[in-house]
């Protein structure tokens, strides 16, 4: 892994002190949303009786789960309280109600080890089995070698496309950068030198670029205020998309002209308006389209040569608060929900109950519990049976910052999208390279 070594490729100086500007101005009036913002969940008074579970969490499910909870313990509460990033929420306000556990993305990094307690002594103690969960989910959640966070979901990457088109595709399961390019161009129609039809362009979708840069193996990582990252494995996964364009779509001015032209829908009628073959998805996104929405539509995982599926960086874990008043109800909770019998009842629960929020599986995506993916997905989402990937095959996340989701847009994204064009010259030096993007992001609000 090597940092900050100056690539050729550039962007605007001036352009981006612009956008470090207007960033600013938008964080400045994010904060002032995040003060006012009502809890979408339970109203908790200031009187919290020894036996109620405080759970801050960003995962709207957890409304539901607690509500099945309290139905099958009768000795004690657990209330959620909605906090739209939990870590930046912490240290808990004066007289704010501190949270017992703490549950959603973005739990581990450096400078939030702090506010957590070691779980390790749950499978000590056999509350819990290691053998339950995908093993490199359990090292995730490891700090400074203890166990201080508890996987329970996350999600993978996938390209999809509509049955008609299975032809395009040879591998059953996978799919990767390169088969996709392939398998599009063959899809490539053109009329009169238009294209009536472009199989996949790079351009169209910043994050399909982001997590072609984890499978070429960026390999990003937190490092003081800002990260650090594998910069030969970015350019590769640059020049690979330049290549990629120039030599099927002739340029991304084409790509982006037939996007604007005939791509204005929703990902799912894209594939199935017959303009495109595939678009970007992830699991969450795909398993929330309506019966109507996927008719017609399959998909397979998009992973590495190795055949590696990279993991989404926003995985959902848990961790116990330092300061709980009530641990030993924390850990009840952990316990209750981390069991395949729980995990099952909360799929079957929202579907009979036919709840107004759409959602997939628990907490929004897989299962880190391997039986419930194994056993209980593809009973209720038919497209995962035999279809999932195995245990050796998940490539999870470094440790990030947890505001990585502005980071990731704000640096990466920008630089993706400029860099990927081919009207850029990179062997120009009036660009701000990778380097100084990074640099800058240090002056993000922490």
């Amino acid at each position: 892994m090597t940092l900050y070594t100056a690539p050729s490729t550039r962007l605007p100086t001036e352009w981006l002190k612009t956008k470090l500007t207007v960033f600013k101005k938008i964080k400045r009036a994010g904060a002032i949303v995040a003060a006012v913002l009502v809890s979408t969940f339970q109203f908790v008074s200031c009187t919290k009786n020894a036996s109620t579970i405080i759970i801050w969490t960003d995962r709207q499910e957890l409304a539901s789960y607690t509500e099945l909870f309290n139905l099958t313990h009768k000795n004690m509460k657990a209330v959620a309280i909605y906090k739209e990033s939990p870590i930046a929420s912490l240290p808990p306000e004066k007289d704010e109600i501190q949270p017992d556990l703490i549950i959603g993305s973005w739990l581990k990094s450096s400078k939030t080890r702090k506010f957590f307690s070691p779980v390790g002594y749950l499978f000590d103690e056999e509350k819990l089995s290691k053998d339950d969960f995908y093993s490199q989910m359990l090292d995730y959640g490891i700090l400074n070698n203890k166990q201080y966070l508890i996987p329970l979901s996350f999600n993978l990457p996938m390209m999809v496309f509509t049955e008609q088109n299975e032809s395009l595709v040879e591998n059953d399961h996978t799919l990767t950068p390169e088969t996709v390019m392939i398998a599009g161009a063959k899809f490539n129609a053109q009329k009169d030198d238009t294209y009536t039809a472009i199989g996949y362009a790079p351009s169209w979708d910043m994050d399909f670029l982001y997590e072609a840069t984890k499978i070429f193996g960026a390999s990003y990582q937190e490092k003081g205020l800002a990260f650090s990252l594998n910069e030969a494995a970015l350019n590769s996964t640059v020049d690979f998309m330049r290549q990629w364009t120039f030599n099927f779509n002739t340029s991304t001015a084409t790509e982006t002209d037939f996007q604007f032209k005939y791509l204005y829908m929703p990902k799912f009628k894209q594939v199935a308006s017959g303009r495109t073959a595939f678009v970007f998805m992830t699991s969450d996104e795909f398993f929330t389209l309506s019966n109507e929405q996927a008719l017609g539509l399959t998909f397979r995982w998009l992973v590495s040569n190795e055949g590696k599926a990279m993991v989404e960086d926003s995985l959902v874990t848990m961790g116990i608060f330092h300061n709980a008043h009530n641990k030993k109800g924390a850990e009840t909770f952990i316990q209750w929900i981390s069991n395949e019998a729980t995990q099952t009842d909360l799929i079957t629960r929202r579907e009979t109950m036919n709840l107004d929020t759409v959602t997939f599986g628990i907490a929004g995506g897989f299962s880190a519990l391997k039986q419930v993916n194994a056993n209980v997905f593809p009973a209720h989402y038919r497209e995962l049976l035999g279809n999932l990937p195995g245990e050796q095959s998940l490539e999870l996340p470094l440790i990030l910052p947890y505001r990585w989701p502005v980071l990731k847009e704000k640096v990466l994204d920008t630089y993706l999208q400029t860099t990927t064009d081919t009207a850029l010259d990179l062997a120009s030096d009036e660009y701000a390279s990778i380097e100084t993007l990074v640099e800058d992001s240090k002056r993000f609000a922490y």
